[in-house]
């Protein structure tokens, strides 16, 4: 099976819906088990700081442009990931962020201690 394949993402999906919730309190297993899904999915690199997207120009390569908008709808899944496996309480506080990296940043922040 190879990675990012739709029948990899199918049966991760299913294997996934039994990721426990985080509720605050199981922070450090949920973080391996999350970043373990989001690695599989190719999506990870959303979450890293030294990769910035850089908007396409007026002019730019098609390829260019692909890789910008494959990169949004990235944030976009990995993004909900996040909040689907955050408790209700957890989604509502961190729903309004759009960003992954900035939700990512501020669980670390909140609960790695």
């Amino acid at each position: 099976m190879q990675p990012g394949s739709s029948s990899g993402i199918k049966m991760m999906n299913q294997e996934f819906v039994k990721l426990n919730c985080f509720d605050g309190t199981n922070y450090p297993r949920w973080k391996d088990k999350m970043m373990f899904l989001i690695t599989f999915l190719t999506i990870a690199y959303v979450l890293d700081i030294n990769q910035p997207a850089a908007e396409p120009k007026e002019g730019d390569f098609d390829q260019v442009k692909a890789t910008y908008v494959k990169q949004e709808e990235d944030e976009l899944l990995c993004r909900g990931h996040i909040l689907n496996s955050l408790s209700d309480r957890l989604f509502d506080l961190y729903s309004s962020i759009k960003s992954p990296l900035e939700i990512w940043n501020a669980l670390e922040q909140k609960y790695s201690n």
